[in-house]
């Protein structure tokens, strides 16, 4: 215990390493997380867990894909992104014979098959068979809308939404042209 006193003075304070010291020994109640990022504030239920998000803050990507040079913070995420330099495509689905890269991919495509729709909205309990759909989906509640022209500044709920926008704006004007009056950047 004295080491552990002395450690903790030189390098953490002695709550943190007791907390540390409790994860590692027992079991955490369900759902604790007592080890927070200062950067985001994001928590962790084990130290290990933290250390490992901080790498994010710190713009540490150990891991180098040698084919197209892109980094990673985790090995497991090269190893993901390596899939996609390959045609490989192991994960078949049983009904309709669609191959995927990834399982998580495969879980998300059965949902057509099966109708399931795990992803409802707390505010007018419409649901969806995909997260993204759902985040989506609520912008139409919250009125947000993040994705802005860089030409004009009309925002929209959707990227499709600009994308088909700056389209337009590109067939309209596709010189760029400004009108008079205008601001320019």
């Amino acid at each position: 215990m004295l080491l552990l006193y002395i450690y903790s003075s030189l390098y953490f304070n002695l709550e943190f390493v007791l907390i540390y010291v409790f994860s590692h020994t027992f079991d955490l109640p369900s759902g604790e997380k007592p080890f927070k990022c200062k950067e985001c504030g994001k928590s962790f239920n084990r130290v290990s867990n933290l250390v490992q998000h901080q790498s994010i803050h710190a713009g540490v990507k150990p891991y180098e894909c040698k084919e197209c040079g892109k980094g990673f913070n985790r090995g497991a995420h090269l190893i993901q992104h390596q899939k996609i330099h390959s045609n490989e495509k192991p994960f078949v689905c049983r009904e309709c014979e669609m191959a995927f890269r990834y399982h998580c991919q495969l879980i998300e495509h059965s949902r057509i098959h099966t109708g399931d729709k795990p992803f409802e909205c707390q505010d007018c309990g419409k649901a969806f068979n995909r997260g993204s759909s759902l985040v989506q989906h609520q912008s139409i509640h919250t009125g947000e809308k993040p994705y802005e022209c860089k030409e004009c500044g009309k925002a929209f709920r959707l990227h499709l939404q600009l994308s088909l926008h700056q389209k337009l704006v590109q067939v309209r004007n596709p010189l760029n042209v400004r009108n008079v009056g205008q601001p320019s950047d």
